[in-house]
């Protein structure tokens, strides 16, 4: 990957639908998430599973098969404008194809929502640059289907607070020379 792409970074967001503001939705968004009922072999293949059909989907430029394993609420998003959202990538020649091999490392562990999705988030730790992602999944006669994702490029590198490295220590006082003896 070019350096272009790693100063860049890349945020891309693709939810189906969003949540109208209403007195119930209120209501359900403030009860907390609970842990979600999947084992960590059924985690990995959601996870590597939607990250490389993405990464096919930009490779080829055809997004009907990525739009077609979502849930019904992601398939209103048609594959042109799933192209669309998608641009600066296939542009950059990002490859996910790594995830296929990397371990993710889960920052937020399978979780169902008040809204019954459920949700994880992570990276997988490559260098110079890491992927992040996050997912959110519909249940769908009995099989989760994908129905947001988000994939962003970050550095591997651990980062101070604020983004900015931290200032390089002022350099130890010299000890004060011995004086010759007289």
């Amino acid at each position: 990957m070019g350096v272009v792409a790693m100063k860049l970074g890349f945020r891309i967001l693709a939810l189906a639908a969003l949540l109208v503001a209403s007195p119930l939705s209120a209501a359900l968004a403030q009860q907390p998430p609970k842990p979600a009922q999947i084992d960590r072999n059924g985690v990995m293949i959601l996870i590597r599973s939607t990250l490389l059909a993405l990464d096919q989907a930009n490779k080829t430029g055809n997004y009907t098969v990525l739009r077609d394993l979502g849930a019904p609420g992601f398939q209103t998003n048609t594959a042109a404008r799933l192209s669309e959202i998608f641009a600066s990538q296939r542009k950059t020649n990002l490859d996910l194809s790594g995830v296929a091999a990397l371990e993710p490392q889960l920052t937020v562990l399978p979780q169902i929502e008040a809204n019954n999705m459920m949700h994880m988030a992570g990276f997988f730790p490559s260098v110079p640059t890491q992927i992040k992602f996050e997912l959110l999944y519909a249940p769908v006669n009995g099989q989760w289907r994908l129905f947001g994702l988000s994939v962003d490029l970050g550095s591997a590198a651990p980062a101070a607070p604020g983004g900015e490295a931290p200032a390089a220590p002022a350099p130890a006082p010299k000890p004060p020379a011995p004086k010759p003896k007289q």
